[in-house]
């Protein structure tokens, strides 16, 4: 009785943090005998990867391979940048780590922000096709063909984050833990007392309140919208969703997007795709990959629509349409 009372108390050990990183507010949750190592890496590991990755930070692999048009890659940049380039590929060009200019000339990167002149847009869309990146998977190089190109791992980075903070709570033995990254939220295992985590899903017209709650084991819920960043001028809005054919904010009908994967880089990439493609071509692509990931889609009429692998664990009090797999 007494081993198995220690067992449960060992179980229920609980350790979290409050971290700022990547731009954004953290927190971190392990539960179990090696929780506090478990948190204490886990925030390590967020540090590096956020001075890794960022692109504002001069001393970062990113910003050096930017302003030199290439270079060797270590290998969490060369494992970002294959995967961002798959998903280029298989999103049709949605998702693109080389709009860095064009985000940088409406200001969401520095938030000098400003609506650009459509020839300064068009000019800076020359330097936005992937196609132009130059990457030996086997030597790890990549190179620009074009002189001004620029690439930034913001798209996919925090999913990658948290999911090498799900490899870290298991290296440490833990059964249980949850992550969240701004609003990302990816779950180790289920609660400690075995039932499932319930992920709310923000509103994005009161981000006060949320849509819809999911229930959740071992899965990355990250959510991408409009509300996240954006500037409004001549009583316009303007959000940080940029879509690469056109440089503009995304205007497909769609709100919000939440992507619910044991993968927490193909959910991170894939919210930002599935917002710019709009509800239909979001539906077709996920009908081809529906082995891959779930999803959620909230549009500008207010209507909710889930793909049917996770509509037994959606609980709104919304109108909700299920995506099926057949149309």
């Amino acid at each position: 009785m007494a081993d198995a009372q220690s067992q449960q108390e060992n179980e229920s050990t609980q350790a979290s943090r409050d971290i700022f990183a990547m731009d954004t507010y953290m927190n971190v949750t392990a539960y179990g005998v090696g929780a506090n190592e478990a948190v204490r890496r886990a925030e390590e590991e967020i540090e590096r990867l956020d001075s890794l990755l960022s692109t504002g930070d001069q001393n970062s692999e990113i910003y050096q391979i930017n302003q030199n048009g290439g270079g060797i890659l270590s290998e969490d940049t060369a494992y970002l940048v294959e995967r961002s380039l798959d998903l280029y590929q298989s999103t049709n060009g949605a998702f693109d780590i080389a709009i860095y200019p064009v985000m940088k000339a409406w200001g969401f990167t520095d938030d000098n922000f400003r609506v650009p002149e459509e020839e300064e847009l068009q000019e800076l869309l020359t330097l936005t096709d992937v196609n132009d990146i130059s990457y030996d998977s086997r030597t790890k190089e990549i190179s620009f063909q074009k002189e001004g190109m620029q690439i930034d791992l913001g798209g996919i980075a925090k999913g990658y984050t948290s999911a090498r903070i799900m490899d870290i709570y298991r290296e440490c033995g833990l059964k249980s833990g949850l992550v969240n990254l701004g609003g990302n939220v990816q779950a180790l295992g289920t609660k400690t007392d075995g039932s499932k985590w319930r992920v709310a899903v923000q509103n994005p017209q009161d981000t006060d309140q949320y849509i819809g709650v999911l229930s959740i084991q071992d899965k990355a819920v990250i959510t991408s919208g409009g509300y996240e960043r954006y500037f409004e001028q001549d009583g316009k809005t303007y959000h940080h969703i940029i879509d690469p054919k056109t440089g503009y904010p995304a205007e497909n009908g769609l709100i919000s997007v939440s992507i619910v994967t044991a993968d927490g880089t193909l959910a991170d990439g894939l919210s930002t795709s599935v917002f710019i493609m709009g509800k239909e071509a979001a539906t077709e692509y996920w009908r081809a990959h529906s082995d891959e990931f779930d999803m959620i889609l909230m549009t500008d009429d207010r209507k909710i629509y889930v793909t049917e692998g996770i509509a037994n664990s959606f609980e709104s009090e919304l109108d909700t349409k299920i995506i099926e797999k057949e149309s």
